[in-house]
C-alpha cells in the first residue's frame, strides 16, 4: 500500500511544468552544483511542514520519507 504524506499532497498541488518554465526562464539551476531548484523547494517545504530545527532534521526526515 502506498503511503501518501502531507508533503506529497502539497507537491501534487504545484504545477511542475510551470515551475520548470520559471526555472528555465530565470536560469535558477545555472550555477547549481549539487541540488536543483526543485530539490531545494522540496526540502524547504519539508522543513516548514515538519517544523525541522536543523539541517540534520531535514536530511534525516527526507531520507526516511524516501525509503
Amino acid at each position: 500500500m502506498a503511503q501518501v504524506t502531507v508533503l506529497s499532497q502539497v507537491l501534487h498541488l504545484l504545477p511542475r511544468d510551470s515551475f520548470k518554465r520559471v526555472v528555465k526562464k530565470r536560469q535558477s539551476n545555472k550555477h547549481s552544483k549539487g541540488i536543483s531548484t526543485w530539490d531545494h523547494l522540496v526540502s524547504m517545504l519539508y522543513s516548514h511542514i515538519a517544523d525541522a530545527q536543523s539541517v540534520r532534521d531535514i536530511s534525516n526526515g527526507l531520507r526516511i520519507s524516501m525509503t
